[in-house]
């Protein structure tokens, strides 16, 4: 989620100043829309891998930089690609993943998109979906696979 420009104008000034200061606005809906399963997402202030906190000016910046660096090499990937969305993801938007897979050059790429998913594919999705996620991963990890091969 990309602020306003003139917002994100302001951050970066004050983010050369102070990198360290948590003020990027976090909107209310980033918390509502990381798990679609509402009693998973009761249960993510207990994960200890989920940031809580606002993320700091500097740490925010070096993620825009870099997201637009990827958005401009976008077709100098290579290598084989699983590239796996949530449609209904307002996190990352899906159109990111659909541009990946459209200018990636590497010909055995892969695009899944679930219908309504959010953006924590492998945990906060109803079981059925996080089940036909990890089928997904697994297939496209065994059709790459060697050992398929050797036996």
């Amino acid at each position: 989620m990309i602020p306003h420009w003139l917002v994100k104008q302001i951050l970066i000034g004050v983010a050369k100043v102070l990198p360290k200061t948590k003020l990027v606005p976090q909107k209310e809906e980033v918390k509502e829309n990381l798990y679609r399963d509402l009693k998973k997402r009761k249960m993510a202030p207990y994960n200890v891998l989920l940031y809580k906190d606002k993320p700091r000016l500097g740490t925010a910046l070096e993620l825009l930089k870099a997201t637009q660096e990827l958005e401009q090499r976008l077709e100098e990937v290579s290598l084989p690609l699983l590239i796996m969305h949530g449609e209904g993801d307002v996190i990352t938007d899906p159109s990111a993943s659909k541009a990946l897979y459209e200018k990636a050059k590497v010909k055995d790429k892969k695009l899944c998109l679930y219908k309504d998913a959010f953006h924590t594919l492998l945990e906060g999705e109803p079981d059925e979906v996080i089940f036909h996620v990890l089928d997904d991963i697994i297939s496209w990890l065994n059709d790459h696979s060697n050992t398929k091969n050797k036996v």
